[in-house]
């Protein structure tokens, strides 16, 4: 097992709180304490799998320590159904990791198979899709590492490792100029990123030595826009699309001439890949 995010242990484990309570009355009630069982983990639909090591670890928190994996994660799996990890141990104990190890795996395997149908659609026109801050609390590193085994990239982590101005910092400084201005002083050598609605601003971002442009909900034919003033200034600025952007019209966005496309349901709205698990007595 590689080494799990900072704080994901204790996440696991109040997971497991949360679920296990006083104690698995049922298992209590119906499974002999010494029992040993085995149990498969079986991918149920096409995707692609990631949180294996989030599965090892909550079955070492309940005491079934014995986990193997059968397929690799970050692939796509398109023959279903199939075993993906096989678990071995006291049958207490796997059953009472069951549902906080699927929930797990399901949530971060549909993360990393939408992240995986947005590449698909843009593949080929040099384009990456980028996640957001968007996330699960207490969940963003494990999410954004799915978005990574997806084939995504991570936008910055929160707000502390890279300068992104807003609607809200562009009020507050007195325009997007001094904005930039303000961070090149208080932050050098960060990429400075400035959030642009309209073409005015656009334009006054590219004027004030932006890194990197998002373009906020524009449509394809702003965006298209956005990319004509861009290059008629002999700029370079990045340009990222963002908002109301779906896999219906991902395609469209990327060939105006976008650098980036971020978009948020990767991680907020992911449909859960579905997994169920049965467990044999040994």
């Amino acid at each position: 097992m590689s080494e799990l995010p900072s704080g994901t242990v204790e996440l696991i484990s109040r997971a497991l709180e949360e679920d296990l309570g006083p104690g698995d009355v049922t298992a209590e009630a119906t499974v002999p304490a010494g029992m040993m069982a085995s149990a498969r983990i079986l991918l149920k639909q096409p995707g692609v799998v990631f949180g294996l090591d989030i599965v090892e670890e909550v079955f070492r928190q309940t005491g079934a320590s014995g986990t193997d994996r059968i397929v690799a994660e970050g692939c796509w799996t398109e023959t279903v159904p199939v075993d993906v990890a096989l678990v071995h141990g006291p049958a207490r104990a796997i059953l009472a990791g069951e549902r906080v190890a699927l929930n797990f795996l399901g949530h971060l395997s549909g993360v990393s198979t939408l992240t995986s149908r947005f590449v698909s659609s843009v593949a080929g026109t040099g384009v990456r899709i980028l996640d957001t801050r968007k996330t699960t609390p207490g969940m963003r590193l494990l999410e954004k590492e799915a978005v990574s085994r997806g084939g995504g990239f991570n936008h910055r982590i929160g707000l502390y490792d890279a300068v992104l101005i807003k609607e809200n910092h562009i009020a507050v400084a007195g325009g997007i100029s001094k904005a930039v201005e303000a961070c090149r002083q208080a932050r050098p050598g960060f990429m400075i990123e400035v959030e642009a609605e309209t073409a005015g601003q656009v334009e006054e971002a590219i004027a004030s030595g932006a890194d990197r442009i998002l373009l906020d909900n524009m449509t394809v034919e702003q965006m298209a826009a956005a990319v004509a003033a861009r290059d008629k200034a002999g700029a370079r600025p990045e340009l990222e699309a963002s908002g109301g952007i779906d896999l219906s019209n991902v395609r469209a966005a990327a060939g105006t001439g976008v650098d980036f496309i971020s978009i948020g349901s990767l991680t907020h709205s992911a449909p859960v890949l579905d997994f169920s698990m049965l467990v044999e007595p040994a």
